[in-house]
C-alpha cells in the first residue's frame, strides 16, 4: 500500500514539475508574441506615413514635367529642355518602381517572419547564375570569380527566393563599393551547412550589419529613394539569416580598403567531394 501511494505521490510530483515547464514555456512564448504583435502594429503607422510620402514625391514629379511638356503654351520649348523633362520623368518612374520593389520585399518581414521552401539545386549552377547577374551590374573594369572546393555535382537542400535575396544584396553592396579588381565568391560546406563568403577591394558598410528590419522600419527616411539601398539590403539579409538560424558578417581589412561579407546557415548537402583522378 505504502509503495502504491508513493509511487502516486512521484507521479503527481514528476506532473507538477513537467506542468510547471511546459506552462513557463509557452507562458514565454506568448508574451514573445504579444510583444512581436505589438511592435508590428507601432511600426505600422510610421510605415504608412513613409509609403504615402515616398509614393508621391516621384508621381508629383512625373506629373509635373508631363503637365509642363502638354501645355499648349509650351510648344516652343527648346529641344534641349523637352530633353531634360523626358529625363527626369525617366528618373522618377525608375525610382518609383525601384520602391515598389522595395515594397514588394519588406511585405515579406513587416510583421511576420518569412517562410522557406527548400528544393534541391545544382549548387554550382546555382552560384554561375549569380556571377552572371553580379556581370551586368559592376563596373566594366571589375571582374566576378567563383570559387569552391565542392564537387560541381553537388546538391544542397535551399529555399532558393531567399537565397538569391541574399546573394544579390550582398554582391550589389559588393558591386556599388568596387572599383577596381575582382570580386570573389567562395562557397564550401563548414558546420553541417553552407557557408558562402564575398570577398572584394572597398568598404562594404560593415557598421550597418547591426540593424534589424523593425529598428529599419522606424526610421523616418527609411524609405528614401537613393541607388545605394544598402542598408536595407542588409537589413533583409541578417532578417533572413535569422530566421533560418544562421550566422552573417562583414569584416572590413587593410584600413578598410577590403571587405569580406559571409554569411552560413544550416543546410543538407550530398556529392560534396570532388572525383580524384589518377
Amino acid at each position: 500500500m505504502n509503495t502504491i501511494v508513493l509511487t502516486v505521490i512521484l507521479l503527481l510530483i514528476v506532473f507538477a514539475v513537467a506542468f510547471y515547464f511546459v506552462h513557463h514555456y509557452y507562458s514565454r512564448r506568448l508574451r514573445r508574441e504579444i510583444a512581436r504583435a505589438q511592435k508590428s502594429e507601432q511600426l505600422k503607422s510610421v510605415f504608412l506615413a513613409n509609403v504615402s510620402r515616398a509614393l508621391r514625391t516621384p508621381l508629383n514629379a512625373i506629373l509635373g514635367y508631363s503637365n509642363l511638356i502638354l501645355e499648349d503654351n509650351d510648344v516652343n520649348l527648346h529641344p534641349a529642355q523637352m530633353k531634360e523633362m523626358a529625363s527626369q520623368i525617366n528618373k522618377n518612374t525608375t525610382q518609383l518602381l525601384d520602391f515598389i520593389a522595395q515594397l514588394l520585399e519588406l511585405s515579406n518581414f513587416e510583421g511576420n517572419m518569412p517562410t522557406f521552401t527548400k528544393v534541391e539545386v545544382n549548387l554550382a549552377e546555382l552560384m554561375a547564375s549569380y556571377r552572371r547577374e553580379a556581370l551586368n551590374i559592376t563596373k566594366s573594369e571589375v571582374g566576378v570569380c567563383l570559387r569552391s572546393d565542392l564537387s560541381p555535382h553537388c546538391k544542397a537542400a535551399i529555399d532558393t527566393n531567399s537565397m538569391h535575396q541574399l546573394m544579390m544584396h550582398l554582391l550589389t553592396n559588393a558591386a556599388n563599393h568596387t572599383t577596381q579588381g575582382d570580386i570573389i565568391i567562395n562557397y564550401s560546406n563548414e558546420r553541417g551547412g553552407l557557408k558562402v563568403t564575398i570577398a572584394y577591394q572597398g568598404m562594404g558598410q560593415a557598421e550597418l550589419i547591426g540593424a534589424d528590419i523593425y529598428s529599419f522600419l522606424q526610421k523616418e527616411d527609411v524609405m528614401t529613394l537613393t541607388k545605394d539601398k544598402s542598408e536595407l539590403g542588409l537589413s533583409i539579409c541578417k532578417a533572413i539569416i535569422d530566421a533560418l538560424d544562421g550566422e552573417l558578417d562583414i569584416d572590413t581589412t587593410e584600413n578598410g580598403r577590403k571587405t569580406i561579407a559571409s554569411f552560413w546557415f544550416p543546410c543538407k548537402m550530398r556529392d560534396q567531394h570532388k572525383e580524384s583522378r589518377l
